[in-house]
């Protein structure tokens, strides 16, 4: 028999971390029992669980899902995501949807190159070394602090030009890797963004970014 007690936990405290998160009650309940009642303790909890729960999906195939539309500053910029998940139900519930809103809205506010760092290419890659080895060897630093300090400059270069490493617009705290991640251990399903497209009135050229997909996850014609 289990000598542990339970830590009773005020049902407000539930509720508040219920409409924080989006998770299930019982998780919430969870979370804050094992956070000693401690709220933002509990939110870190239902985090790590939610990243642990997406890893374990991530493998799963996405070939359902959603294209959503964002539209920004009186129609001077506009955004078209594609948002893929395991099955056309989840696809339709408020969960998914307000998940592909956000997305949108955030790509049409941070502008990213890319859909994650896998999809960085070799050549993008270097050039950025190329310039922080110029800058730093500007500063005089020794050959091998500079080679350490190229991995935080590209852990910096990931976090603002790669869509699932930016911190959310709405919640600086968590990453879109970590929202999408909240949603997965929520519905159940692996959801992944597989391509999006910005444009902005006036400039030139629109930005256009694809997420590599194994060949079982490619759409079938």
């Amino acid at each position: 028999m289990s000598t542990e007690t339970a830590v009773k936990v005020d049902a407000k405290l539930v509720k508040e971390l219920r409409e924080k998160s989006g998770a299930p009650m019982g998780d919430c309940l969870k979370a804050l029992q094992e956070a000693k009642g401690d709220m933002e303790g509990a939110f870190v909890v239902l985090r790590k669980r939610g990243m642990a729960s997406a890893a374990k999906k991530a493998s799963r195939s996405t070939n359902e899902g959603a294209v959503g539309t964002y539209i920004h500053a009186g129609g001077k910029i506009g955004v078209l995501l594609e948002l893929n998940c395991e099955s056309d139900f989840v696809a339709r519930t408020e969960d998914f949807q307000e998940l592909l809103k956000d997305i949108a809205m955030h790509i049409a506010a941070v502008d990213p190159r890319y859909v994650g760092k896998d999809e960085v290419t070799e050549g993008d890659i270097e050039r950025e070394k190329e310039i922080y080895r110029a800058q730093a060897a500007a500063s005089g630093k020794p050959a091998a602090i500079v080679e350490k300090m190229l991995e935080g400059k590209l852990g910096k270069f990931y976090e603002e030009f790669c869509l699932l490493e930016q911190p959310f617009i709405k919640d600086q705290s968590q990453s879109i890797a970590q929202i999408i991640a909240s949603k997965v251990a929520k519905l159940g399903e692996n959801i992944s963004v597989r391509r999006f497209a910005r444009f902005k009135i006036g400039e030139p050229n629109s930005t256009l970014a694809t997420a590599k997909v194994s060949s079982e996850e490619a759409p079938q014609a």
